[in-house]
C-alpha cells in the first residue's frame, strides 16, 4: 500500500437507460414493473454495505474515446443520453460536483505510465453514472470523476488501465475513501432482452453462471482468472450476452484493479434476464 487511501471496487449493472430512476418514481405501485426491482434493491443494499466513499471514480459503458479521457470540469452537467423515453426522462437531477485535482492526478498518472489520457473540461456525467449513482447516494453530495473506455475496446488493456488506477489512487492521499464504480450491464444484447423463447433465457443463464464463476470462484489462478477475461468471448455464449462488448468492459477495469477473486458476487434479474455484480473491498 502507497498510501492511506481506502479503495472500494464495485462493477455493477446500471439497467435500461432511465428506467430505473422512472420506476421509482411511480406513484402507482402496480404501474412499476418488476424490470429493475432487484436491481435498484442490489445498489441500495450495497451503498449501505460499503463505506461512504469521499470521491467516485465512474468507468462508464457510455464514454469511449481514442485515448482514456477523463472529466475535470468542477461542475459536470448531465448527458441524456438516450432516446424515445418519457418528457421527465430529461428533466433528472443529479447535481453531484466534479473533482479536478483527482482528474489531474489520473490523468498525469496514466500519461506517467505509458497509457494516453488527457483531461476533458466540457463533458458531462452520462447516465452511467447518474442513474446507478441517483439510486446509490440520493444526495449528490459525493464529488465523482468519470473515465471513457478506449475505443478499441481491447480487454487486456483495460484490465491494465485497471491496474495502473490502482497505482495512481493510491498515491492520492488527500482523499481517505474512493470508490471505483465500473457501470454496465454483464449482458447487453437489446434484441435478447425482449426474446422470452426458453433458449434466449438458457444462454443468458449459462453466461452469467460462467461469468460468476469466473470472477469469483477462488479456484482459479490469477493468471488463468486475467486470461478468461481478456479472452471472455470464448465463454459460453459470450457473443449472445454481449454483441458489442462495451458494456463489460468496465468489469475488466475493476478486476485490474483487484487482481483477485471478488469478495461478493450477487447474481439477479434485471429486465428479463440474469445480471451480476460483483464487489472487492479493501483494493489496497
Amino acid at each position: 500500500m502507497m498510501g492511506s487511501t481506502q479503495i472500494t471496487t464495485a462493477y455493477i449493472s446500471h439497467g435500461g437507460g432511465p428506467l430505473p430512476l422512472l420506476e421509482m418514481q411511480s406513484s402507482e405501485a402496480a404501474a412499476r414493473p418488476n424490470y429493475h426491482r432487484e436491481m435498484i434493491d442490489a445498489l441500495t443494499a450495497l451503498s449501505e454495505e460499503i463505506p461512504k466513499p469521499n470521491a467516485i471514480v465512474v468507468v462508464s459503458a457510455h464514454w469511449e474515446s481514442r485515448e482514456i479521457n477523463v472529466t475535470t470540469n468542477a461542475y459536470p452537467t448531465l448527458i441524456y443520453d438516450y432516446y424515445g423515453f418519457p418528457e421527465e426522462a430529461y428533466s433528472i437531477r443529479y447535481d453531484a460536483i466534479g473533482e479536478p485535482s483527482l482528474a489531474t492526478s489520473i490523468v498525469d498518472g496514466l500519461n506517467k505510465k505509458g497509457i494516453n489520457a488527457s483531461g476533458n473540461g466540457t463533458r458531462g456525467f452520462d447516465h452511467g453514472m447518474f442513474i446507478p449513482l441517483s439510486i446509490m447516494y440520493p444526495d449528490a453530495d459525493i464529488p465523482v470523476v468519470q473515465l471513457s473506455l478506449a475505443a478499441d475496446l481491447n480487454a487486456a488493456k483495460h484490465v491494465a488501465l485497471g491496474e495502473a488506477l490502482r497505482d495512481i489512487l493510491a498515491a492520492h492521499q488527500s482523499i481517505d475513501r474512493i470508490l471505483v464504480l465500473g457501470s454496465g450491464s454483464s449482458f447487453h444484447n437489446m434484441k435478447g432482452f425482449f426474446d422470452n423463447s426458453d433458449v434466449a433465457l438458457k444462454r443468458a443463464r449459462n453466461f452469467n453462471a460462467w461469468l460468476q464463476d469466473t470472477v469469483h470462484s477462488s479456484a482459479y489462478s490469477e493468471s488463468e482468472r486475467k486470461g478468461k477475461l481478456i479472452e471472455w468471448f470464448k465463454g459460453p455464449y459470450a457473443l449472445y450476452a454481449h454483441p458489442r462488448e462495451e458494456h463489460l468492459l468496465p468489469l475488466h477495469v475493476c478486476y485490474g484493479l483487484n487482481n483477485r477473486a471478488s469478495d461478493k458476487a450477487i447474481s439477479l434479474t434485471l429486465l428479463t434476464k440474469p445480471a451480476s455484480m460483483f464487489l472487492w473491498q479493501n483494493t489496497l
